[in-house]
C-alpha cells in the first residue's frame, strides 16, 4: 500500500508512524499538583490558583503535576531537517477515519467511499487518510488529524524508535507534506460572506448542524 518498512537505527523524518506513544490531556480547571519543597501529596486546584500561589514565573522549578496519559498513534509532522536537529518533534495523532472525518463516517460501499474520499481530500485539509495495514496495528481506516498534535523531546524519541512500524513510501509523502502545508498556511475565511440575504439563508438551511453567523448585509 502506502506505507514502506524502516529500518530501527534510520533518522526520523517526516511520514514516519510511531504507536503507543504518550499523549497527555488535563483540565486548566482542575489539576492536582504537589510541591516538591514541601512534599506534602498532591492537592488540586486550577492553573489559575496555582500560579496566584506561588506566585513564580518559573513555576516547574517547584510544582510537579499528575496528569492521564493515553497511548495513541501519531504521525511525525515536523519536516526532515529539524526532525534530525531540532529539540522537539511534533506529531499529528492518528485516529479512526470514521472519528476524525465524520462526513464520511456512513460512506460504507466501496463506491460510495471512494467518492467521498477523494472529493473531500481535495477539499478539506484537516486530515490525512491512512488505509489500513495489520501490521501496523491498523485494522480499519484511519486518519492522522492535523489540529491534534503531540511534542516530544528529540533525543527521547530517537531512543524509542522500535515505536516505529512503518513510514510513508515517496508518494504518499510528498502528498502528506503538501497537505500539512496547506493546513498551516491556509487563509481562513467564511465561505458564505460573498452571499446576499436570499442566498444565505439557503446556505444556512444546508448547514443546520453548524449555523452560520450572517454579515450585516446577509440580515
Amino acid at each position: 500500500m502506502i506505507y514502506e518498512d524502516v529500518a530501527l537505527d534510520a533518522p526520523i523524518r517526516q511520514g514516519d508512524i510511531f504507536i503507543q506513544v504518550p499523549k497527555l490531556e488535563f483540565s486548566l480547571e482542575d489539576i492536582y499538583f504537589a510541591d516538591i519543597e514541601t512534599d506534602d501529596g498532591f492537592n488540586q486546584a486550577s492553573w489559575h490558583e496555582i500560579i496566584q500561589a506561588f506566585k513564580l514565573k518559573e513555576i516547574t522549578d517547584r510544582i510537579r503535576v499528575s496528569v492521564p496519559v493515553t497511548c495513541v498513534s501519531a504521525i511525525v509532522a515536523t519536516q526532515d531537517c529539524d526532525a534530525r536537529r531540532g529539540p522537539d518533534i511534533t506529531l499529528c495523532e492518528i485516529r479512526r477515519f470514521c472519528d476524525v472525518e465524520k462526513s464520511i463516517a456512513n460512506a460504507t460501499a466501496s463506491k460510495r467511499f471512494v467518492t467521498a474520499i477523494t472529493k473531500q481530500s481535495r477539499i478539506n485539509l484537516k486530515w490525512f487518510y491512512l488505509p489500513p495495514d495489520k501490521e501496523i496495528g491498523f485494522e480499519e481506516k484511519m486518519g492522522a488529524d492535523f489540529q491534534v498534535t503531540l511534542r516530544l523531546q528529540r533525543e527521547e524519541l530517537e531512543k524509542f524508535r522500535f515505536l516505529r512500524k512503518k513510514r510513508l513510501n515517496d508518494v504518499a509523502d510528498e502528498h502528506f507534506r503538501e497537505r500539512i502545508a496547506e493546513f498551516f498556511r491556509r487563509y481562513p475565511y467564511d465561505e458564505w460572506y460573498p452571499l446576499n440575504k436570499e442566498e444565505f439563508a439557503s446556505y444556512a438551511t444546508e448547514h443546520s448542524q453548524e449555523p452560520p453567523e450572517p454579515y450585516q448585509w446577509q440580515i
